[in-house]
């Protein structure tokens, strides 16, 4: 019985810690906004964005999900 919960606990953990990479490895392949996106926003505000200013925020969606 102590080996049943005893694997079922390190089951869980290890399970917890194996979805977390893969959610973060596929967040980093496919962020859920691009470029395009960020142009959008800042027309839709009238602007005219700067490359620049798309990269600086593109770097920091992407530093959220390291």
């Amino acid at each position: 019985m102590l080996y049943a919960i005893l694997g079922l606990l390190v089951g869980l953990i290890a399970g917890f810690f194996a979805a977390r990479y893969f959610f973060r490895k596929q967040l980093q392949k496919n962020p859920p906004i691009n470029e395009k996106m960020i142009r959008a926003m800042y027309m839709e505000m009238g602007r005219k964005p700067s490359e620049a200013q798309i990269k600086r925020i593109m770097t920091s969606v992407k530093s959220q999900y390291k």
